[in-house]
């Protein structure tokens, strides 16, 4: 194995160097949340895309069809994907505020009361909803400073109730579509 030599720095260079680092680093990761800002607002808009990209163009009654994911027609995807951006816009003001966010008592029965809430809209009123919970959503974030990018906590919990869920939706409704020949 090959070993470096350490090479000796004389003192005033070595306190020039940290100096100087430590001037151009002072927040050393607040170019990087800035790129990850950008970045992950990218990547949720793209996300966003494919998942409307799925249901636009279908007619009415294919839209209304049960079945597109699990026993959920495309309206009650619609329905359910408004409701977690309604969940993000309550939970990542908590996160980074530092305090704990309130607990659901199961997801799946959380879902099934806001399908239950929201089945008497039509799929007008869905269709409004889901592009204006996103509109109020991508409107926070660009509001929201670059450091809560850094936030593993603030991250994942946007990853988990748009990024991710729009692709594992959108996932879905292409097989289904495909399987359907729509």
């Amino acid at each position: 194995m090959f070993i470096l030599p350490l090479l000796k720095i004389p003192q005033e260079v070595s306190v020039a160097l940290s100096t100087d680092l430590k001037r151009k680093h002072e927040y050393p990761l607040d170019g990087l949340r800035v790129v990850k800002k950008e970045r992950t607002l990218v990547r949720l808009e793209r996300e966003w895309r494919a998942l409307i990209n799925t249901w636009e163009g279908l007619p009415e009654d294919i839209l209304l069809q049960p079945g597109a994911v699990g026993h959920w027609s495309v309206r009650d995807v619609m329905a359910h994907i408004a409701t977690w951006n309604e969940e993000a816009m309550k939970a990542l003001p908590i996160i980074l505020e530092g305090k704990p966010l309130p607990r659901y008592m199961g997801i799946d029965a959380f879902n099934a009361r806001e399908q239950e809430r929201k089945q008497h809209l039509s799929l007008e009123q869905v269709k409004r909803d889901v592009l204006v919970t996103y509109n109020k959503l991508t409107d926070y974030l660009q509001k929201v400073p670059e450091n809560a990018f850094g936030s593993p906590r603030f991250t994942k919990r946007l990853r988990l109730d748009t990024i991710g869920h729009y692709r594992e939706h959108a996932t879905q409704i292409v097989a289904w579509r495909s399987e359907k020949g729509y």
